[in-house]
């Protein structure tokens, strides 16, 4: 590698080390020739998503024309312009290696510049939209590097993984989601359980959910769940070297479930982490797990308190 594309891969690394801890453990599990690849598509979802939410203090307008114009830069560099920016020769590289899918690259900005002008989705079909460019293609663009002896079979539960992780984060995070003015949690089932989005403000000031909001937690995470299940024979998939990350991805990401199970589905009282004791302990189980072994689900979700 040239001097500036090995910079940029390192830009990429850098960003996934310091903002992606559950998924940079689990990628540490890759063959090396692989990882870069990984931290470069990391690194393009994440520069971008720092476009839309680190930019806060600036007009929605200009925050627009930030994201358009790296997505300009980015598509232009696509169709072979020279570009100048920090990361963005590793993700070109990348996509030109194992021909990536342009139409994967282009759903995801779309996602990203709905979120700054859509705050909330009034039925689940609509977040699923939402995450189709967000997180499923996250999904489709990833599977090429990780590698499947089938990979027509392997798709669609690459897509469920994508629904499965993102839905673990906006169930975790609806606290900070609020803060920018957004809610990922369709108004459909806030309604079910006769929850207003100012309820969901006030247990977020007062860091304590009330029954009713319990209730609506402990329903996505069922939900979640059935995507966790719907991914879970994939992993099986992919090629031997791969299983070990994907293993430790999805067992971490279904245990951010399990903690927020534990907590009696209060995502308000603190934020759900997995500890570091079992972050390392499925790490190495994943090492050492029979390759074809099959996936666990995440827990059994118990009654909220």
């Amino acid at each position: 590698m040239d001097t500036d594309l090995g910079a940029a891969y390192q830009r990429c690394r850098e960003l996934h080390r310091r903002h992606g801890r559950t998924y940079y453990l689990a990628t540490r599990l890759l063959p090396g020739w692989k990882r870069r690849h990984v931290h470069a598509l990391y690194g393009f979802t994440r520069y971008a998503d720092e476009i839309v939410d680190r930019t806060e203090d600036l007009p929605s307008a200009e925050r627009a024309a930030r994201l358009s114009a790296w997505s300009e830069r980015f598509l232009a560099g696509l169709h072979g312009a020279p570009v100048d920016d920090p990361l963005l020769p590793a993700v070109l590289h990348t996509i030109a290696v194992f021909d990536l899918d342009r139409a994967d690259f282009s759903a995801f900005l779309r996602s990203m510049a709905m979120d700054l002008t859509v705050g909330s989705y009034p039925r689940y079909d609509d977040v699923l939209d939402y995450m189709e460019g967000s997180a499923a293609v996250i999904g489709t663009m990833m599977l090429p590097i990780l590698g499947s002896a089938d990979p027509a079979a392997a798709r669609e539960p690459a897509r469920q993984l994508g629904f499965a992780f993102q839905l673990t984060n906006f169930i975790r995070d609806v606290a900070e989601d609020l803060e920018r003015g957004r809610t990922y949690l369709p108004d459909e089932d806030l309604d079910r359980f006769g929850v207003r989005r100012d309820d969901l403000v006030e247990a977020a000031r007062r860091g304590a959910a009330t029954p009713p909001i319990r209730q609506l937690i402990e329903y996505e995470v069922t939900r979640a769940q059935a995507h966790y299940a719907a991914a879970a024979p994939g992993i099986l998939l992919l090629e031997p070297a791969s299983q070990a990350c994907m293993r430790t991805a999805y067992a971490l990401y279904g245990g951010i479930l399990d903690e927020i199970a534990a907590a009696g589905f209060d995502v308000f009282a603190r934020r759900a982490v997995v500890p570091n004791r079992r972050r390392m302990a499925v790490a190495a189980g994943s090492l050492l797990a029979r390759t074809g072994a099959p996936v666990g689900l995440p827990g059994p979700v118990p009654v909220a308190a």
